[in-house]
């Protein structure tokens, strides 16, 4: 019993040692890398060995250099000299720039050779063996992103034996574009040579640099407007220096309307959208939406409402329009949408074919619960209806009225406001004894400047009503409508005004002060909102300038004040400094014989016969400011007026 006891142990350690004996490097993982190694790729083989230092004998070759999102291509993993095999590999595609992310899906080899793996919690984005044998070659299949645009580059692990193994292997880089751009889609016949440093170390993503093929096919979307299909975008003009902020195209191929949408470069927005509207002004309109949702990119149908005025999907049909290619890449929303010819919306029926239609292109950074936010930065309608099947150049609906508003009140506010605040204010008592039909130079010059306020504001409110036909309330609207009412407000006030000997007059007086200061201070604010309205295409650093005209105008008044405080000191002594500071500064409307009785009255007499003191100084700071004013003045309205400036200084010669 003993001898056949040892008998079996002696023949089953010679089966262990046959086994070992009989193990190969090869065969260390047969099933291929685990997924613990995606972002090394480093194999962890015993011992502590290291990569192989030397450059590799395999390369990893591709179909083609340029393939379209969504499309398809051959990979091959083989050895330079013919013949050469190799046990076990892994592969990627990636990123070639930060942050270096593994891109796009493998498929399944037809001769099991190939184990798909799972990489950074995405489906099939890796590849490895299946089994160690040799092999010369693997071929395997990519497809790519249908959301990327850029380059990518493949890197590879390739084992030839337990010790001799090379890291991140790279191929060429493969340009990934835009499908309608790109040649058809080949999985075969791969380009020779892959690209081969001169050393091989552990994984790094690749610092190749590769030419700039994206100099050559960027921005597609501009390819053949105005020849096979119909552009427009926003704002009006960007299409010759195809910088638009937000595009459509339409393109009609007999009862097939497709429309194309992208958002601009580096506005984050949400969505982008364009509409079919029959008058060119928001409300009543059939929509196309396409918005970014969990990776990919959503396309809606939806109607506007002109009173109140939104946007709703709530019984607009889905199914009457197709997304047939989308993507988001770099912040850039692309989509390309099949329509029907004809579709019923709230009881409206949209005919392509027969009837003219307005463009009108939108985006915006908000999204609502069931639908798009506001068009906060911008939308524009086309200027005309068109044929959709009639290829043209398109332009945007005129600006006139929305420049003439604008123009308009800043000569009002910025302007012939403040300089008739300074007259009323500093200069009651300046050219004394001058008069302008039959009033003092001060009045004179006041009223006709706050009746050129008046009459601006209510021809510009007028405008802006007439452009937009409806009310929109946002911060600039707001403060618009309480400064035109104060403004409306005042000239009737003053033709109520209580003499001079009335006990009300101190308290119209005061309500006259406080109206006009707080209709001057809303209006600046107004116009600092202005600045940030989407339609008025204004120049974030216009809000420089008017801080800088606030400032100037600041230290205007508080030179005029301390003057007149000295003036005070020197005429009357600290006690008639005070009654005069509160006579100077208020609005008196009388002529100058209720001027000569209330001075009479506070023993002021011969004050009033005489300009007060520092009237040459009054006089030339008045005329400085007055020219500052007018630059500021005129600086304003031509960036008012030339709106968007950026374009118009890029399209001038």
């Amino acid at each position: 019993m003993s001898a056949l006891w040892l008998r079996t142990r002696v023949l089953g350690a010679l089966v262990v040692l046959h086994i070992v004996g009989s193990w190969t490097p090869g065969m260390s993982l047969p099933q291929g890398a685990p997924e613990t190694v995606c972002d090394t790729m480093l194999p962890f083989h015993g011992g502590g060995i290291l990569p192989a230092n030397s450059v590799s004998p395999f390369s990893i070759e591709t179909s083609t250099s340029v393939i379209g999102q969504g499309q398809t291509l051959r990979v091959d993993v083989t050895g330079v000299p013919t013949g050469l095999s190799f046990g076990g590999f892994m592969i990627q595609a990636r990123n070639r720039n930060p942050p270096y992310q593994i891109i796009g899906q493998f498929g399944p080899s037809r001769d099991g050779t190939v184990k798909l793996m799972n990489c950074e919690n995405s489906v099939n984005n890796s590849a490895t063996h299946s089994n160690a044998g040799a092999k010369s070659q693997v071929s395997l299949e990519w497809e790519s992103p249908v959301d990327f645009m850029g380059q990518v580059v493949f890197n590879a692990t390739v084992a030839q034996s337990y010790t001799d193994f090379w890291v991140g292997v790279p191929s060429n880089p493969v340009q990934v574009v835009r499908r309608d751009v790109a040649p058809p889609s080949v999985a075969s016949a791969p380009t020779s040579g892959g690209y081969n440093p001169t050393t091989r170390q552990p994984y790094v993503p690749p610092s190749y640099v590769a030419p700039n093929v994206v100099a050559t096919v960027a921005d597609p979307f501009y390819n053949n407007c105005g020849v096979s299909k119909t552009c427009f975008g926003f704002p009006n003009g960007c299409m010759a220096t195809k910088s638009c902020t937000s595009l459509s195209a339409v393109t009609v191929r007999g009862d097939i309307y497709e429309f194309e949408l992208q958002s601009g470069k580096g506005t984050n927005a949400a969505y982008v959208a364009v509409g079919l509207s029959e008058d060119a002004k928001m409300g009543d309109d059939f929509t196309i939406e396409c918005v970014p949702e969990n990776g990919r990119v959503s396309m809606y149908s939806s109607y506007t409402s002109g009173s109140p005025y939104g946007v709703s999907r709530a019984g607009v049909p889905q199914n009457t329009a197709r997304l047939v290619e989308a993507s988001v890449v770099d912040g850039v929303i692309y989509c390309k949408v099949q329509r029907d010819p004809v579709t019923v919306v709230q009881g409206r029926t949209f005919d392509l074919r027969n009837n003219m239609y307005h463009l009108l292109v939108a985006s915006g950074t908000g999204l609502k619960e069931n639908g798009v936010g506001y068009h906060d930065i911008g939308r524009l309608p086309s200027g005309s209806p068109i044929n959709l099947a009639v290829v043209q150049e398109l332009g945007g609906s005129s600006m006139l009225l929305v420049r003439l508003h604008g123009a308009f009140m800043i000569v009002a506010w910025i302007g012939t406001t403040s300089l008739g605040i300074i007259f009323a204010r500093y200069f009651k008592q300046t050219w004394v004894g001058s008069q302008t039909c039959g009033k003092d130079q001060w009045f004179a010059w006041h009223r006709m400047l706050m009746v050129t306020t008046w009459s601006l504001t209510v021809v510009a409110y007028i405008l802006i009503w007439v452009e937009l036909k409806r009310a929109v309330w946002h911060a600039h609207a707001v403060t618009g409508l309480i400064t035109v009412i104060l403004c409306f407000l005042q000239p009737i006030g003053a033709l109520f005004r209580p003499g001079p000997n009335d006990k009300k007059r101190p308290y119209f007086n005061w309500g006259h002060w406080l109206g006009g200061n707080l209709a001057h201070i809303l209006s600046i604010v107004t116009i600092f909102f202005s600045v940030k309205l989407p339609k008025a295409e204004l120049p974030e650093w216009m809000d420089w300038i008017l801080v800088g005209f606030v400032v100037v105008h600041v230290l205007v008044h508080l030179i005029f004040s301390i003057c007149l405080c000295i003036n005070h000191w020197q005429v009357g002594g600290i006690a008639s400094d005070r009654q005069q500071t509160q006579r100077i500064n208020t609005f008196q409307m009388g002529d100058i014989s209720h001027h000569h009785q209330h001075a009479m009255r506070n023993g002021m007499s011969m004050e009033r016969k005489m300009d007060a003191p520092y009237g040459a100084l009054r006089k030339g700071l008045l005329s400085v400011y007055s020219v500052i004013l007018v630059l500021f003045v005129v600086a304003l309205i031509l960036i008012v007026v030339l709106a968007p400036i950026e374009e118009f200084f890029k399209s001038s010669p």
